[in-house]
């Protein structure tokens, strides 16, 4: 079977045979509903139901979003939110197959709530529509004990589609690894960061982490289940290990030393959180339901899943090799999913105000422009390029600062990066900002995620000209009452060295690896 991890998104990963979709009565593929399609797991589900023969519908809050897919065209995008009755009941429509993986956890201190009110609507929307079938990810956890929130809820959300009128596959996975993964990426910067830690009491607890290959694999498989079929089932990889060992057995699989880990007993899980928080892209708020995840033993309790699944042909993947299967898909630049990409604060369908509509409103802009020699496609790469490894082509210090600052009171920072060094795509993250809006060739906006008092974004964008193209760059602020005003003036100063320095660097790059014919123009 072809890894996720270690093959490129249009892998025939999927179309084994014992994967692929069984067609009904009528000789027609499946119908499959997919919850959660731009998350980390559902984005890879997604073309690999495709490559097994089924027919995909996505149900999603911003058809932009999904538009900007490599799969796009070949799914139906049902756009509306998941705990809309009226927008469940269009989705649901003649679907055979329901794979619920959404999880509000990004949406505040209120997301068991939001996640009930969906498990809710999924199961009566299920019935009516007469669904063969419901497929849940839900997380490892120990029985007889008091679980953290973030577990309870998933436990919750799996009980309720239990007792619905739908069959329904509870596929309970520990520490997911795969390349993108927050547990994943959570390990790596910890080890590679960190020579000697000291951590929480929770690095002794046995865990069973999952490769996000077999994940897959047991997704697709739940599809062709008998219709009897109900129940909860664990699943796991090979490896039962301290939270210690995975770090350590990371260091090794990276070519690094040895790290010291010394548990101590006085960091609780939020200390943990913001610890992770400031040295791990992870920010603190979405590292705790991680941390608190960990802070019991979580291992399989039972083979039961073998008797409906069997397990995948070759078996299930080591923790060594699944971490060297993720770490070369970064190292080629090939992460096809990352946990930022379900991470999307506001409705990513809102466009930025247009200038009309602030006539009534307090707005600060910068606004800058630059002619150059450089062609529109040279300029139009440089800024594709911005971000992440490549940086924000000015003021550096500045910049890192602004983003630690972010991770201290709770925001997403600088650490995060890129998925790929490739064109971003409406919902891609950028550090601290988050891509709403591209026309190729011509315009990149970015929306910030930080926090700050209102609202803000970044427009970088290039224009033909007679000698060459005219290098444009708007940065938009909407303040929040007084706090916001304050914001924008305290920070005004800075953003003649920022912005002014981002001008001239892109022109710069540009023109620096522009045709021999643009240069004979200079």
């Amino acid at each position: 079977m072809d890894a996720p991890d270690a093959a490129p998104p249009n892998s025939p990963f999927g179309s084994e045979e014992a994967l692929r979709a069984v067609p009904g009565p009528d000789g027609a593929a499946p119908l499959v509903l997919v919850l959660g399609a731009t998350g980390y797991i559902g984005g890879r589900l997604v073309p690999r139901l495709l490559a097994g023969g089924y027919r995909v519908r996505v149900l999603t809050r911003s058809a932009r979003r999904v538009a900007a897919l490599p799969w796009s065209g070949e799914v139906e995008t049902v756009e509306g939110d998941a705990a809309d009755p009226e927008a469940m009941d269009r989705a649901m429509a003649g679907v055979g197959i329901v794979y619920h993986l959404v999880h509000s956890m990004h949406s505040g201190r209120d997301y068991a709530r939001l996640d009930r009110a969906i498990a809710e609507n999924v199961a009566r929307a299920a019935a009516a529509a007469g669904v063969d079938r419901i497929v849940y990810l839900s997380g490892l956890h120990p029985d007889g004990v008091e679980l953290s929130s973030h577990l309870a809820s998933r436990k919750e959300v799996g009980d309720l589609l239990l007792a619905s009128a739908t069959p329904t596959l509870v596929l309970q996975a520990g520490v997911v690894i795969g390349s993108g993964s927050a547990s994943f990426e959570m390990i790596r910067h910890l080890t590679e960061v960190l020579p000697y830690m000291p951590a929480p009491r929770w690095v002794r607890n046995l865990i069973q982490p999952i490769a996000v290959r077999d994940v897959l694999y047991y997704l697709l498989a739940a599809a062709r289940v008998d219709a009897a079929a109900n129940g909860v089932y664990d699943i796991g990889g090979p490896d039962v290990m301290r939270y210690s060992e995975m770090m350590n057995g990371y260091a090794e699989v990276a070519g690094l030393p040895r790290r010291g880990i010394t548990a101590l007993p006085v960091l609780t899980p939020g200390l943990a959180s913001h610890w992770v928080g400031l040295v791990t892209p992870v920010p603190s708020r979405i590292a705790r339901p991680l941390v608190e995840s960990l802070l019991h033993s979580c291992v399989v309790k039972d083979d039961a899943i073998d008797a409906i699944i069997p397990p995948p042909p070759g078996g299930l993947t080591g923790y060594s090799d699944a971490v060297a299967l993720a770490l070369a898909r970064v190292e080629i630049d090939e992460v096809e999913t990352s946990w930022v990409d379900g991470r999307v604060l506001g409705a990513p369908s809102d466009p930025m105000p247009s200038d009309p509509e602030w006539a009534r409103r307090t707005v600060f802009k910068d606004e800058r422009t630059k002619p150059t020699t450089a062609e529109p496609a040279e300029v139009w790469r440089v800024i594709t390029e911005i971000g992440g490894a490549t940086g924000w082509y000015s003021a550096s210090v500045l910049w890192a600062v602004r983003g630690l600052m972010d991770r201290m009171v709770g925001g997403v920072g600088q650490r995060r990066g890129r998925r790929t060094l490739a064109a971003p795509r409406v919902g891609d993250a950028i550090d601290v900002w988050r891509v709403e809006h591209v026309e190729p060739g011509r315009l990149l906006r970015l929306r910030a995620e930080m926090r700050v008092p209102g609202r803000a974004w970044l427009e970088l964008g290039v224009e033909p000209a007679a000698e060459g193209a005219v290098y444009r760059q708007r940065a938009v602020f909407l303040p929040r009452g007084l706090t916001g005003r304050l914001y924008w003036l305290s920070v005004l100063p800075f953003h003649g060295l920022v912005f002014s320095g981002m001008v001239n660097r892109i022109v710069a790059e540009a023109e620096a690896t522009a045709t021999p014919r643009a240069r004979s123009r200079a």
